[in-house]
């Protein structure tokens, strides 16, 4: 492919090309799509992880790597993007970082911690298996990865604060903050089956099963046995924190159901929560045969069957083994990872041009955010300086 070029409604041009380092480092591709399958097979809900911390990086100004920076110089009156309540749960930063210690190792100061979010969640994507009508197919929906991005200077902790999608939203938000993106109903729906992958927290599941929207009772929506079950799985409710969000990490540890481990404080949509659906394990059409079943996990994302315009589109998902589910959220996932980019001369980059100083505390500060030690800052000083 050649050199490819999008618009977004900034009215930037984008320079991302189709193998950017093919001359800067010509094994960075490589490089990330071994490493996930290493990561992968330590741990089948990386791809899940990185999918969500993809999601939320591009949600808030675009996909930038603005949710790994600390701006905040040791301010705490300053914030930073992954303070943000919607933001305390993402995980896979640390395999981010593994990764790009390993791009660092290969080619020193050439690929953004951006364009290294970006490959990792679609390789993690086409780990996952599709099993359906007992036949799998190998992978999960392949969409390429355009590459160039440079990285934010700033991390958003208002912005990830408020249009950030919540797990109890109604449809017309959902719709609204997908639209503010130039998401239609159909891309909307598409890019939320991503769900289908991975557990749901508990933390998120938990108000809508005692507290929804701060009524002291259960979801009205759901049926009297699927409550019964979640509330099984979940535990108790005491431990949610306000409005739905899930507990900073400095609360107490939910309470759970007599002989639950920690590993199974969460649920997934191909679990056996009903012996009539057939077991999935990645990008098929399970996440939708259950909503159809009212069954969905979460509040937002039972809304997708509470409009016609919406509905319809859940049946068209559930009717097949996830084909065009999988044509679509590949279409989706293509347009989402070049939403915002920055590139040419605005944000930072890797390349340096130059300016060793630069350089290392570029790479020190990408790093640093995951291991959080200044020790590491200074062994990177000393090896590029």
């Amino acid at each position: 492919m050649g050199r490819s070029h999008f618009n977004i409604s900034q009215g930037h041009e984008l320079r991302l090309e189709y193998d950017y380092y093919r001359d800067k480092c010509p094994d960075a591709e490589k490089t990330v799509r071994s490493k996930m399958a290493q990561l992968y097979s330590q741990d089948k809900q990386v791809p899940a992880n990185l999918l969500r911390l993809f999601f939320h990086d591009c949600f808030i100004m675009g996909c930038d790597a603005s949710v790994f920076l600390d701006d905040s110089n040791g301010n705490e009156s300053h914030p930073i993007e992954r303070q943000a309540i919607p933001s305390q749960t993402l995980k896979g930063f640390d395999k981010i970082n593994l990764i790009k210690e390993e791009l660092e190792e290969a080619c020193p100061g050439m690929v953004s911690c951006a364009d290294a979010l970006a490959l990792a969640t679609r390789d993690g994507i086409l780990l996952h298996s599709n099993v359906c009508a007992m036949k799998e197919q190998a992978g999960g929906p392949y969409y390429p990865v355009f590459t160039g991005r440079r990285d934010s200077i700033r991390s958003y902790f208002q912005e990830a604060t408020a249009e950030i999608p919540g797990p109890d939203d109604d449809l017309n938000k959902i719709l609204h903050l997908f639209s503010l993106r130039g998401f239609s109903p159909r891309e909307t729906v598409s890019l939320i089956g991503a769900h289908n992958i991975g557990k749901i927290s508990c933390q998120f599941i938990r108000n809508r099963l005692y507290d929804f929207s701060g009524t002291g009772q259960p979801d009205p929506t759901m049926s009297d046995d699927f409550l019964v079950e979640m509330r099984v799985l979940c535990g108790d409710g005491n431990q949610t924190s306000l409005h739905g969000s899930p507990a900073p990490a400095s609360a107490p540890a939910p309470m759970r159901s007599s002989g639950m481990r920690e590993s199974t404080l969460g649920m997934n949509y191909y679990q056996r929560l009903s012996t009539s659906i057939s077991s999935g394990a990645g990008f098929d059409a399970h996440y939708y045969q259950n909503l159809l079943r009212g069954r969905g996990l979460l509040h937002a994302d039972q809304q997708l069957m509470a409009e016609e315009k919406t509905a319809k589109l859940v049946w068209a998902y559930a009717s097949d083994c996830g084909t065009a589910y999988r044509t679509d959220f590949a279409r989706v996932m293509l347009k989402m990872s070049n939403l915002g980019v920055l590139s040419g001369s605005q944000g930072q980059g890797s390349s340096y041009l130059g300016n060793h100083l630069m350089t290392v505390l570029y790479i020190a500060t990408c790093i640093m955010l995951y291991r959080g030690t200044i020790v590491i800052n200074f062994q990177r000083i000393r090896i590029f300086w």
